[in-house]
């Protein structure tokens, strides 16, 4: 029984040798499968993270707010308890929202180029394909936010904490060539929150 079993795993290593198309269909095959797997896994940390996110208890006193597709250019929401708001696909230029809580908010396309954004709790939060351009993320706080392609260009990441934030290589790697400070409120440097090394 065991020569059996030896025999016909060796006429097919044997074959698999002498016929490198079958290698190259059973790497094509593998390839393919990896790179579904990959898909899936977001996906389903996408919809895991929504379903987290619209389960959690709100505390009594958050604004949960509806703004998807909203133009709010410029509006000021400054010092606010916007717990699980929503600001999918929102035109949020040069908006303000100065030391605001945005715990487990959902903000996905959505566009904040120039806004201020000091202070900002985002932790938790859903940021997916938003962009962040030359705006103001001093001392904001990023953990276990989920910022996939999004883009940081050009902002003031000064003692911003991303701990355990999802965000794209890339983007991880060009704010490494500025991240500084401390933030206030967690006591992590930024440059350790974003897992730079020494050399960035």
């Amino acid at each position: 029984m065991t020569n059996s079993i030896f025999y016909r795993l060796s006429v097919s290593s044997l074959l698999l040798l002498l016929n490198p198309l079958s290698q190259i269909k059973i790497m094509i095959s593998t390839r393919f499968l990896t790179i579904i797997w990959r898909i899936f896994c977001v996906f389903l940390l996408l919809f895991l993270s929504i379903t987290l996110i619209l389960l959690t208890p709100q505390p009594a006193n958050a604004e949960v707010l509806n703004f998807t597709y909203g133009e709010l250019e410029g509006e000021d929401f400054s010092h606010r308890d916007l717990t699980g708001s929503v600001f999918a696909a929102t035109n949020l230029r040069n908006a303000s929202f100065q030391n605001s809580n945005l715990t487990n908010a959902i903000m996905t396309e959505g566009i904040l180029l120039g806004a201020n954004l000091q202070g900002v709790n985002f932790t938790g939060a859903l940021i997916d394909r938003v962009t962040f351009d030359l705006s103001d993320l001093r001392n904001a706080i990023f953990v276990a936010a989920i910022a996939t392609r999004t883009r940081f260009y050009d902002t003031n990441i000064e003692g911003a904490d991303f701990s355990g934030a999802v965000i794209d290589r890339y983007q991880v790697n060009l704010m490494c060539k500025r991240a500084t400070g401390v933030n206030p409120i967690t006591g992590i440097a930024t440059r350790d929150s974003l897992g730079c090394l020494e050399q960035n």
